[in-house]
């Protein structure tokens, strides 16, 4: 018998217009539109280097990766891994919190 984990289930972009068109009564093709200008702004913000910052929910940032060697194990070489910049998502303490209570490990 195979058991399905709240964790492992997953929503694609499909689902949440679904879901916002659902609930909001709108057409799927609107929110559809809406859903991606919106993704668009947040990935045009952190291009430019700005943050996106959504109260209650979570903050796009860019990150910087240090400098570091690694190791090419194919070849048996260290190569050098220049520093570079990263987007990162950290969610706001009450999504944290409701993530935690609402999904109880196991």
């Amino acid at each position: 018998m195979v058991q399905h984990n709240k964790i492992g289930k997953k929503m694609t972009k499909a689902d949440i217009v679904a879901k916002i068109s659902e609930k909001l009564g709108l057409e799927k093709g609107d929110v559809q539109a809406t859903v991606e200008t919106f993704m668009n702004e947040v990935k045009n913000s952190l291009e430019t280097g700005d943050n996106v910052y959504l109260r209650g929910f979570g903050s796009f940032i860019v990150k910087t990766r240090a400098e570091k060697t690694g190791r090419n194990i194919s070849k048996n070489t260290t190569i050098k891994i220049p520093a570079h910049n990263i987007p990162a998502f950290k969610p706001a303490k009450v999504f944290v919190e409701g993530v935690k209570i609402n999904n109880e490990a196991k």
